[in-house]
């Protein structure tokens, strides 16, 4: 007869399976965590880069019809619909359309004009990313203009 307990476990408990299975989901959640921020962080810096796009477009109608005063105080003020025969509607009306295409209504523009030196200013709610409500953004542009007037055909 033998004396003790030879008794070996083999295999695993339940409640070593269940630990396992609660580290295995925090790690889980966490993942989806940095997963939705990578979301609300590359949808940002898309707004911001169609911004800067739309800007820089708009600066350089500008610089290709420099004679012409493209100030304008607001979206509010932009024309209602493009007119291709006055060029400078027609900028404005695109410039009003691309912002509202990418940034919804509420976003607002500006350019300033002051002699040569231009700023294009675009604001936009980026509430989604930064988690708060009414998060604005804003993307300026400021460069000179200048006129050729020694240029030769």
């Amino acid at each position: 007869m033998r004396e003790g307990n030879d008794y070996v476990q083999t295999g695993m408990t339940l409640i070593e399976v269940l630990i396992a299975l609660l580290i295995l989901a925090i790690g889980l959640l966490g993942a989806a965590a940095l997963q939705l921020n990578a979301l609300k962080y590359t949808d940002s810096a898309m707004l911001h880069s169609h911004a800067s796009f739309v800007a820089h477009d708009m600066m350089e109608r500008i610089r290709a019809n420099p004679d012409v005063d493209y100030t304008l105080a607001s979206l509010a003020s932009a024309p209602p619909v493009g007119n291709l025969a006055m060029p400078r509607d027609q900028d404005l009306f695109d410039f009003a359309t691309s912002i509202n295409a990418f940034a919804g209504n509420d976003a607002d523009a500006s350019i300033a004009v002051i002699g040569r030196a231009v700023e294009i200013t675009i604001t936009w709610n980026d509430s989604r990313a930064a988690n708060v409500l009414n998060e604005l953004q804003t993307f300026r542009l400021s460069s000179r203009v200048a006129v050729d007037v020694g240029a030769r055909p």
